[in-house]
């Protein structure tokens, strides 16, 4: 059942991969889905709180870095971890139904 989910690399969480309307998804597979994206986004959270430790560490080496090259990269780093939570934040907010809308 877990071909109505992807690894999501960059995330870093299993995300919806659906392939049919939802309607067209028995009740027990609906089922089986909802509670194992429950189970996901409840995760959410976790990995948000680790991505924002990485962004801690990650502008403690910017404040002492005089490499502007190396401070660019470190900017860079972390405006990309920034967006990794943003996208988490709305999958983890994203409606409890989940939908063909939901898919990416």
């Amino acid at each position: 059942m877990m071909d109505h989910f992807y690894f999501d690399e960059r995330l870093g969480i299993h995300v919806p991969d659906l392939g049919l309307e939802w309607d067209e998804y028995s009740k027990e597979t609906q089922q089986y889905i909802l509670l194992h994206w429950e189970q996901i986004r409840g995760s959410i959270p976790d990995r948000i709180a680790e991505l924002e430790q990485e962004i801690n560490l990650k502008q403690d080496k910017l404040s002492d870095e005089s490499d502007f090259p190396r401070s660019c990269r470190l900017n860079t780093e972390i405006a990309e971890l920034a967006s990794i939570i943003n996208d988490l934040w709305l999958w983890y907010r994203a409606n409890q139904t989940v939908s063909t809308k939901v898919h990416q």
